[in-house]
């Protein structure tokens, strides 16, 4: 297929406000998703974007569990979505809005595959903040994943905690968090159900975006993948996820 076009396609599509494109079901690989995604990162840099960092997704089992793939796909982050805790969101222009519990690494120095091990991601690693994905279902997901993957895996927003800095000895797997929807708690977690370690979860994007000749810069963040399945934010609603021993992060939905 011509990538290109296919990108340009995406493109127009999304400027007539269709985010996932019917011409394209079931017809696109992932590998071609992926492709189709950094093509349109690129025009929307050059439309004017600021491209401030990446993603993974699916690493949890129970986000896996519940979406039924089996593999992370990645996407990227934008200046523009970088929000910070305690924001409150109008939710009147999201298309069915959820959230997911993630720690936001920050690089100190640039990754590029292919063969980065755990420990040289942990090392490039100069900080972290606890943190929120907002994702918004811009369309069926699970039955149309490549096309998600091309349309930045839902991604909408990102919400980050205060910085603390890391020395490598803390250690990302074990740490544990807890979240809560209007003052009940509704999950706990630790880093390990991201791939064993948020710093795997890195390793493997470096190793992937290389394959389309992409490398991880210094300065950028890192959404590593959530803790926990993903949870609905609806109107009215205040959730808060507490990371032990970094820190805690806190969005709300303004009532309708």
């Amino acid at each position: 297929m011509d990538i290109n076009a296919i990108v340009e396609d995406f493109w127009a599509s999304r400027a007539r406000g269709v985010a996932y494109p019917p011409q394209w079901f079931d017809k696109l690989t992932l590998d071609q998703a992926c492709r189709v995604q950094l093509g349109l990162l690129d025009k929307a840099v050059a439309a004017g974007a600021r491209q401030v960092g990446w993603k993974v997704g699916l690493t949890a089992a129970a986000i896996r569990e519940q979406f039924r793939v089996h593999e992370p796909v990645f996407g990227y982050l934008l200046e523009e979505g970088r929000l910070d805790s305690g924001v409150e969101i109008d939710l009147s222009t999201w298309q069915g809005t959820g959230f997911e519990n993630e720690l936001c690494l920050r690089l100190g120095q640039g990754l590029r595959g292919p063969n980065v091990t755990t420990e040289q991601a942990r090392a490039a690693v100069r900080s972290c903040h606890p943190s929120m994905e907002l994702v918004e279902n811009r369309g069926d997901f699970t039955a149309q994943l490549a096309v998600a993957v091309a349309d930045n895996v839902q991604q909408r927003a990102f919400v980050i905690g205060p910085e603390v800095a890391l020395d490598g000895a803390m250690n990302l797997a074990a740490v544990r968090c807890a979240v809560d929807i209007n003052g009940a708690e509704v999950a706990q977690a630790t880093g390990d159900a991201v791939m064993g370690d948020p710093c795997a979860s890195l390793a493997w994007l470096a190793n992937k975006l290389a394959e389309y000749g992409r490398g991880l810069e210094a300065g950028q963040y890192v959404m590593s993948g959530s803790f926990t399945r993903q949870f609905p934010l609806r109107s009215g609603d205040a959730a808060r996820t507490r990371f032990e021993g970094i820190g805690a992060v806190a969005v709300s939905a303004r009532p309708a």
